[in-house]
């Protein structure tokens, strides 16, 4: 089944750009009540995905910071202890399975790497859950 039937595109997704500061990164996965959330270039090429666990760690080993000088440290240098793997705009629900055991999220790109949204989790598991009562239905 094509992927992009459960593409969330880039315009409804909650992202950073990486010269972002740290500040703003905080401040937009408050907001969002997200624990990790794509980061993106200008460009809109895909960079990785940043956690709050790395925010937290970046401020703890890099950085003796208040909130007042977390404006000037942008999010793209806060090292980051694993990235979701993005997958390209051809790539089937299969390809998805391995990926969204261990990410909330799996990242979309274009032949040109740009990020344009995200397939969830859940739409995952709803495509897996829909498969098994079609199977059940035909036993």
């Amino acid at each position: 089944m094509n992927i992009l039937f459960f593409l969330t595109p880039k315009s409804e997704v909650a992202y950073l750009y990486d010269d972002q500061t740290l500040r703003q990164a905080l401040e937009i996965m408050e907001h969002h009540r997200y624990t990790a959330i794509p980061m993106i270039s200008r460009l809109g090429k895909y960079i990785g995905t940043i956690t709050e666990g790395d925010m937290l760690w970046g401020i703890k080993n890099e950085y003796d910071l208040s909130l007042k000088e977390a404006e000037h440290v942008p999010v793209a240098v806060i090292p980051r202890r694993s990235d979701n793997c993005p997958v390209s705009i051809d790539a089937t629900m299969e390809d998805m399975f391995g990926k969204a055991l261990n990410q909330n999220f799996v990242p979309v790109v274009d032949d040109q790497k740009n990020f344009i949204g995200i397939i969830t989790r859940k739409d995952i598991m709803r495509y897996c859950y829909g498969q098994m009562g079609k199977k059940a239905q035909s036993v």
